[in-house]
């Protein structure tokens, strides 16, 4: 199953997408700015600023995911307990940091539409809520390894998904927003190995229950 070692083709194809990943931190993702550009301040305007170094470091939680695919593939091996530790703190900082962004557009302060602001704080604040709870309470019927991808993928998904809604009617041409579109195809796989790890937490709950009945 997706996250344990001796997957050798389920991991392959992750480490594919994730490889992808890793190239969207350094392309233009909107008015030619790239995640690196943003995270670096180097704003088109100079106006580079918090907001901007917080949406654009959570793209490269594709590293370590990189790293966690590789070592899945080719060692066959989960994290080392420093390496769980170490994944962990990365994903906490990146939700923390999705979590600030989100916060203009929870006070009113984003200028943005209704629409838009309540699509943002669904996507953004509904996937951090959905996999905290669920991992918080049935995070002990995943193994440390599937854990471990399940909270990486949050924190990429969290900003990820708020970014592709902000972007969403950015001006420019498809080269000065070629990030975006990748990564508008990118996610749904991501998306769907974290639906199915959260459904497996849940569902290895379940059944001893239906069994017992």
């Amino acid at each position: 199953m997706p996250g344990e070692p001796g997957q050798t083709w389920i991991h392959g194809i992750a480490l594919l997408f994730w490889l992808v990943a890793a190239a969207i931190v350094f392309i233009p993702f909107a008015r030619d700015t790239s995640a690196w550009d943003a995270v670096r301040m180097h704003v088109p305007g100079e106006q580079g600023n918090w907001w901007h170094v917080l949406v654009g470091a959570p793209f490269f939680i594709a590293y370590p995911m990189v790293w966690l695919r590789l070592r899945l593939l080719f060692a066959n091996q989960g994290p080392t307990p420093t390496g769980r530790r170490a994944i962990w703190s990365i994903a906490g900082l990146s939700v923390v940091g999705t979590i600030a962004v989100e916060t203009p557009f929870l006070l009113h302060l984003a200028g943005t539409g209704e629409w838009q602001r309540l699509w943002i704080l669904g996507a953004g604040l509904g996937i951090i809520l959905t996999s905290a709870i669920i991992l918080f309470l049935r995070g002990n019927q995943l193994s440390q390894t599937q854990a471990c991808i399940a909270v990486l993928e949050t924190a990429y998904l969290a900003n990820a998904a708020l970014c592709l809604i902000v972007y969403s009617d950015a001006p420019g041409s498809i080269a000065s927003r070629l990030g975006w579109v990748i990564a508008m195809a990118i996610v749904w796989p991501i998306t769907a190995e974290l639906v199915w790890l959260l459904g497996l937490a849940c569902l290895k709950t379940a059944l001893p229950k239906v069994q017992a009945a």
